[in-house]
Order: structure tokens, then sequence, then C-alpha cells
């Protein structure tokens, strides 16, 4: 079979490129080269000693990873392109997150919705244009996987640069829901514990990325609606935390590592009540976690204080522990490469590799993308970039007609999505007077007078490269 190049922007990172390896340990049907870009090109040569050891360990023979310091040249005959950068660095992230914390605007993650999530928006967009625009130059029929976050706005970014560009973008957040369903089938009896697999579960997806919602979902001949109806008023309360078991392959942890994957635990679980409680009021399952899904809501439901988002069974994550892991995450980097510790492979349960499959001819494949909609989601804008379930054949995506999301719900998703499409305009027209338009109306935002309005919005482009012009 013809080799297969990816092109991997953001080759330098410590979390999805590592994923992906991991994952190409035990892909036996493709075999080709990953190019590594990163503007930290040091990075990218990091990952390159890793992906090529552990291919040498677990899979010899049919993966090469190389860093390449061009951007053009990492993406010159590619069949495919995976983008996962951070925009800006964690300290600019800490501006989105903790400066509206000043005026009483609470955020869990502070990287899609909210003041936080449209000014990463204005720095990130550029970025993307950038992108766009060196794949049209080098790679126009490439396939492009977007894992970036604003996830909607990356990929919309990408179409409205390059309108013939190939892109889409991929989330695991249905993943988690879909099992919290096998858990609630377990749980209300009507399969064995542990015996439901989350790729089982067959959901019908709909909306935006990150309020995400499912209106038909099943197991083989089950209808999981009302087992889920009797999970959610079961654990309306108390919230459901499923049994945890540790990953297999996963090595022992100094102190230090322990006391941080305690904290990852505490800043980014949840115990699923704000999704119960927004079925319990809408009728349909919210598929995202509730970090992300108390952000698109009116704050005063989950986020009015942190006391609050607490009560609802979840935390606010600091940037401050974004930092300390990736200060972990480097050390261990370096161990990798020097050979002081070993990455032992685990396979992620991510679809990056069963999608690039489907594409290239070998078998196919529905799940949930984030694409533009051309009519697979009929009540929101032509064009808005939504997530619906998609099949995936060879070189063909084709989005899935949903039946629309009821008038309720719509009243709740749609000011979001106009919301990214009228910061992908600014950015675009270069108005910062309509990003600030855009600022103001947010959900979170709308409670401060139009001056505090104003000077929250001039302090956090003031602290964030590309945004302040």
């Amino acid at each position: 079979m013809k080799p297969v190049k990816i092109c991997y922007i953001g080759g330098g990172s410590r979390n999805w490129a590592w994923v992906l390896m991991q994952d190409l340990c035990f892909e036996q049907e493709l075999a080709g080269t990953i190019e590594l870009y990163d503007i930290e090109h040091e990075d990218a040569q990091t990952n390159e000693a890793i992906g090529n050891a552990l291919m040498a360990a677990y899979n010899p023979g049919r993966w090469r990873f190389h860093a390449n310091p061009s951007l053009g040249g990492a993406l010159d005959g590619s069949d495919f392109v995976f983008v996962s950068i951070l925009p800006g660095g964690f300290e600019e992230m800490a501006v989105d997150v903790h400066l509206p914390e000043q005026y009483g605007i609470c955020q869990s993650v502070g990287d899609t919705a909210g003041p936080g999530g449209l000014i990463r928006a204005l720095r990130t967009i550029p970025q993307f244009r950038e992108i766009a625009r060196a794949v049209r130059e080098h790679a126009p029929q490439a396939w492009v996987v977007n894992y970036t976050n604003p996830m909607t706005i990356c990929t919309r970014a990408l179409y409205r640069e390059f309108p013939g560009i190939k892109a889409f973008g991929c989330c695991h957040e249905v993943f988690g829901t879909q099992k919290l369903l096998a858990a609630a089938l377990e749980t209300e009896g009507l399969a064995p514990q542990g015996s439901v697999r989350r790729e089982e579960i067959t959901t019908r997806v709909l909306g935006i990325n990150h309020f995400t919602w499912i209106d038909r979902a099943s197991w083989r001949d089950t209808d999981i609606f009302p087992c889920y109806a009797r999970f959610a008023e079961r654990y309306a309360q108390t919230g459901f935390t499923p049994r945890s078991a540790a990953a297999s392959g996963e090595r022992p942890r100094d102190e230090g590592e322990e006391i941080i994957e305690r904290e990852r635990k505490k800043y980014f679980g949840s115990t699923g009540r704000v999704q119960m409680d927004l079925f319990r009021r809408y009728g349909l399952i919210a598929a995202a976690g509730d970090r992300h899904l108390a952000e698109f809501c009116p704050h005063s439901w989950y986020l009015a204080s942190p006391q609050q988002a607490e009560s609802w069974g979840f935390a606010l994550t600091p940037v401050s522990w974004r930092i300390a892991n990736r200060e972990r995450l480097i050390r261990l980097a370096c161990a990798y490469r020097d050979g002081t510790q070993t990455m032992t492979p685990v396979q992620s349960g991510e679809e990056g590799i069963r999608i690039i499959k489907a594409l290239w001819g070998l078998g196919n494949l529905i799940t949930n993308v984030n694409a533009p909609n051309r009519g697979q989601m009929p009540d929101l804008p032509p064009g808005a970039v939504v997530e619906t379930n998609a099949a995936f054949s060879r070189d063909s995506l084709q989005p899935l007609i949903s039946g629309g999301l009821p008038s309720d719900v719509r009243a709740l998703v749609t000011p979001h999505v106009l919301a990214q499409e009228g910061i992908i305009s600014a950015v675009f027209e270069n108005d910062r007077e309509k990003a600030f338009r855009v600022f103001a109306l947010d959900s979170a935002v709308q409670h401060l007078s139009p001056a505090d309005a104003r000077a929250l919005f001039d302090a956090m482009c003031a602290k964030t490269t590309g945004s302040a012009n």
C-alpha cells in the first residue's frame, strides 16, 4: 500500500502528538512518515527521537518521525495534516481565564466560550489563516484534522481563508458522554458491569463543539433514553463518579507526580450533574463535560461563583496547574528522549487513526465531527461550523442530516453560533469595534456596565499577542 505522509503542525506537543505516537504503535495496516513542525523546533526534535524509539520498540519498519524546521517543507506532498497548537502560551491563557475574575466572571475552562474563549480566538484566527494559506500552497488536496480550541472558530477560519480546504475538527467530548451512557446502562441493570464499550453506543449528535447534544442513543436494540432518564433522576443531586481503574501500562509515579495527578482529577473531573440537569430541563442528552457545558449556559446557572461550580461537582481549572503540568511534561519528554524513562504505549480510544484509514479507503466509519453546515443542521446558519455525525469513506466526508434542535435548545445554542461568526468576521475585517461588540454581548459579560465591559476587553487585548490591534 502507498505510504502515508502526515504533517503534524504543533509537532512538539506533549499531549496530542504523544497520543498519536502511542496509537501508531498498534497500527498494522498503514505505514509512512510523520513530519513534525513546531515553532519550537527543539520540541519537535525531541518528539522525533521519542516517536522513532517507540516505533523501533513496538512497530518496527512502519513509521518514521522527522522534525522539519519548515512549515512548507513539512506540508509538501502530505496526505493528512494534523493541527494541535497552543495559541499563545499558558501565560496568555492565564489572562483569558483569570483577568475576568476581577469583574466577577468565573470560567471553568476559558478556551471556547465566554470572554476567555473570544480573546483566545482573536489570537488564534490569524494563526489558522496562515496555516490555511500554507496548506493551499503546499498540500491543497490534503485532509486537515484540527484538534485545537476554540475548535469551531479554528475550523471555520480555515474555510474562510481557503474555501477549497478539506478540513474538519475532532473532539472527544462526545466519547466521554458515550462512556457515561454505558455506565448508565450498567448501573440501571441493563448490562453487566464493565460489559458495554463506548464504541457500541450509537448516538445522533447535533449542535456545536462543547455545546453538543444527543437526541437519539441506543445500545444494540435498547433505546438508552428511558434508562438515562432514570439514571439522571437517581444521581441528579449527588452526581455520578465512575469506578476508576489504572490505565494498562501506566508506570509508577513519584510523589510529585502523584500530587499533580490528584490535582488533575480535581480540576478536570466532574460528576455529570450539569449534564443531568440539562437533560431534566430539555429532554436531550448534553454531550460534553460539565466544565464546558457550564460556560455556554447563563452564568447564574452554574458559574456565578467558584462555590457554585463546586456545588455542581466540578472545579474552575487554574492555569497555574497547567503551567506546573507543562514543567512536569518537559522533564518527562527529556527523560523519554534520553532513554532514562520509557514510554509504554496505551491505545487512547481516540479516532484519528480510524478516520485516516477510512479516508485512505480502508473501511467506512461514522463518527461525530465539526464541519461547515451544508444542511446537516437545518436550523443553524449555513456555513457555520457545526458538530454532527458524518460518514467517512475513501477521500470522502459526508455529514449526516440531523433533525435539528428543539426551539428551546436552539435558543441557547444560536447566540454562540452568531458570536463565533461575528468574532471571525471581526478578525478578517480587522475591525476591533466589531470584536468588542461581540465580546460585550457574551452572556458572561452582559451583566457588566458598558464601561466595565470596555475596560475588561481592552485589558485582555493589551495582554495577549495578536489581539491588541
